[in-house]
């Protein structure tokens, strides 16, 4: 019997893709992008948000890539409204309680200024009385739409997220709506990494 190739790909999702290959609604979907068969999504990427997503015809490690008990650092960039407190840093930093269960403690960090990232095709509602703020979060897990609930949990809604690393695996200068193949050393890396 003949074992064929798997592939893993790296894809960068523009805003407002399903992080799935068919739509009865006929919105756009990773077919629009993706036409490497027998590939499938390790983990999603809300339709709203943006970034990195890793698409593999290995199911052993689309499985490591998912399992929370690999604990695999996702890191995402958000831009938030106004400018979060250190009190409101730190809540995220030790977790935030969502639908009844507290959340892993994130990794969070204000950056300075707003990172170089593409245009995005709807722009974010702009409003001149309320500032914004880019930061950079880190999950050791994946809840439903996580990084969204955790701000505004704290009173700081996103207004933009884009995820640009899973594990060792960083987005880089991929453009959106385009992806590479990882070499067999990035699927290593992954399978290595987290405890």
């Amino acid at each position: 019997m003949v074992r064929m190739k798997s592939h893993t790909i790296a894809f960068n999702k523009p805003y407002g893709v399903l992080p799935c290959f068919t739509d009865p609604d006929a919105r756009p979907t990773l077919a629009d992008y993706i036409d490497l068969p027998g590939v499938y999504a390790a983990g999603r990427l809300d339709q709203d948000s943006e970034g990195l997503m890793i698409l593999t015809s290995d199911g052993s490690l689309a499985r490591r890539i998912t399992d929370p008990q690999h604990k695999l650092p996702k890191v995402y960039l958000a831009q938030v409204e106004r400018v979060p407190s250190e009190d409101a840093l730190d809540q995220m930093r030790k977790g935030v309680v969502l639908s009844g269960k507290r959340t892993r403690p994130a990794e969070v960090r204000l950056l300075s200024e707003a990172p170089q990232v593409p245009d995005r095709p709807m722009p974010i509602r702009f409003r001149k009385s309320v500032p914004t703020t880019w930061m950079e979060i880190t999950l050791h897990e994946g809840m439903n739409r996580q990084v969204r609930r955790m701000t505004a949990a704290v009173g700081h809604p996103t207004l933009r997220l884009i995820r640009i690393a899973v594990g060792p695996i960083v987005l880089g200068d991929l453009q959106p709506g385009r992806w590479r193949e990882l070499t067999s050393g990035d699927t290593q890396k992954i399978g290595a990494a987290g405890p």
